[in-house]
């Protein structure tokens, strides 16, 4: 190994100590920081931040990565490490153009942020969150204009959660579900609806808690390398090698908001634990293609969690931890988990009417950023969006605009990745089908873990040495394309509501 890589593989190496302590203390401010604790997590935060950030723009390290970037060196690089030098070299040449005194700050007000949301959203007052929301949005347009001046704003967030992808695709992909799904939506709301009476009850938390460790473990998510946790919206997080942590938000009235979070959060999980070792120390590693991550944990959610198959192993077993349960025929559960019915709060909502929740939110945020609407008025903004897309209004800002935390820490761009991911899933639906057989049948059969190891196979193991669109055609030889996902809708709700 030349010298360059030697001290390449050295900063990636301090990057990952950063990102380990800054990933915790995150963590520790969503899961477990009292009020009065905030500032000094934000300010850790700020500070770890600040430094890793020094560290990427140095003088040195953009040297480095320059001398690795010319043609006798970077041909000597094995693929992950080109991947690597193309992506940081990239990045450097951004966030050098950035002033080391806002990164700080911005970084340190969404920390701030994040907790004004959470007080606001308990409180349901977006008056308390509209301050710290408008520094946000005005940091981070101020954020992506030193980093690249000449691009529209709005595509440069979309690159960095999704690299390669453009709001071009984006609005071509979501015209077309939105087309395809207008007249499977009218045939549904005509049809006869089912009686979900027999799920209402009050659920035991800590049992709720128990069911979430069953779903993880027979999904693929290994305890030895993870963790679980409480917070107000669930989320996972890798904390260092062999450390993939998971949250989950439980309610005494709705077990199955917890069930389908597990399962999702499970699923982002899964990729992260599995990604080779060989990548350590690289970017690979890093799986910063959240459309592809999204598919991992909604294929989870909704593919495989959704299926009637994959409880036929594990209803009784939920009635032993939920006594309920043993009273509520299966068919009505399957009924419950794939009930089509507009709905106010995007994680309880149905598979279909989901690609319109994140349409909403992808159709507002390119507003913010083309600077078509103020931050006072994106609440009205966003019920109206509501009504004209799934037909109904809010009535507080709980249930609106402030049930998110996305947009609290700066996460502009990522919404759209969620509805990618369910597009990617449409193609790698088809796929398996075509390799390994009927999925219905392996769910049947309990053999779950043969999905999980093709997936481990196919896509967890190469973390992000592809792009999404990369990891399309070498699995599905075929262009980005939602016709999948709409055939997948069309033929299981045909069938649930008898269309």
């Amino acid at each position: 190994m030349n010298n360059a890589v030697s001290k390449l593989k050295e900063y990636m190496q301090k990057f990952q100590q950063y990102e380990t302590i800054e990933n915790l203390l995150y963590w520790d401010l969503s899961t477990m920081t009292p009020e009065k604790g905030v500032e000094s997590k934000a300010d850790a935060i700020g500070y770890i931040s600040t430094e890793a950030f020094r560290l990427s723009t140095s003088d040195e390290y953009g040297a480095l990565l320059k001398e690795l970037s010319t043609p006798e060196q970077f041909e000597q690089l094995d693929d992950a490490l080109k991947v690597t030098v193309q992506r940081e070299l990239r990045n450097y040449e951004r966030f050098v153009r950035v002033p080391e005194d806002f990164y700080t700050e911005y970084v340190t007000c969404k920390a701030r942020s994040q907790k004004a949301w959470e007080a606001a959203k308990k409180a349901d007052d977006y008056s308390l969150y509209a301050p710290h929301l408008d520094k946000i949005i005005s940091m981070t347009k101020q954020y992506v204009h030193y980093m690249e001046p000449e691009l529209p704003p709005y595509e440069v967030l979309i690159d960095m959660f999704e690299e390669g992808m453009d709001t071009y695709t984006i609005d071509r992909i979501f015209d077309e579900l939105k087309e395809g799904l207008r007249p499977l939506l009218a045939k549904i709301k005509e049809s006869k609806q089912p009686d979900l009476s027999a799920l209402k009850g009050t659920y035991d938390i800590p049992a709720q808690k128990k069911l979430q460790e069953l779903l993880l473990s027979y999904i693929g998510f290994d305890f030895s390398m993870g963790a679980v946790a409480e917070s107000e919206h669930p989320f996972t997080t890798g904390i260092g090698s062999g450390d993939v942590r998971v949250t989950n938000h439980f309610r005494e009235d709705d077990p199955i908001a917890a069930i389908f979070s597990a399962i999702h959060e499970g699923g982002h999980a899964i990729f992260d634990q599995n990604i080779s070792p060989v990548y350590e120390n690289t970017v690979v590693r890093q799986v910063n293609l959240m459309g592809l991550h999204e598919s991992q944990s909604r294929f989870y959610e909704n593919i495989l969690g959704r299926n009637r198959n994959f409880w036929t192993p594990l209803y009784e077993k939920i009635g032993d931890l939920l006594p309920q349960f043993r009273n509520i025929p299966f068919e009505t559960f399957y009924r419950a988990i794939n009930e089509v019915k507009p709905s106010l709060i995007r994680i309880d909502a149905d598979e279909v009417t989901y690609c319109l929740h994140i349409i909403l939110r992808y159709e507002i945020e390119r507003a913010i950023f083309n600077d078509e609407v103020t931050t006072e008025e994106l609440p009205s903004l966003w019920n109206d969006k509501m009504e004209e897309l799934l037909g109904i209004r809010p009535s507080t800002d709980a249930e609106g605009i402030l049930q998110d935390t996305h947009w609290s820490d700066g996460s502009f761009g990522y919404f759209p990745s969620y509805l990618l991911g369910s597009v990617y899933d449409g193609m790698f639906l088809e796929q398996i089908e075509k390799e390994l057989g009927s999925i219905d049948e392996l769910l049947a059969q309990g053999k779950i873990m043969e999905i999980t190891k093709w997936l481990n196979k196919n896509i967890h193991q190469n973390g992000s040495l592809y792009t999404s669109a990369e990891v399309i055609q070498r699995i599905c030889q075929k262009e980005i394309s939602a016709k999948p996902l709409l055939n997948y809708f069309n033929r299981k709700y045909s069938e649930i509501y008898s269309l």
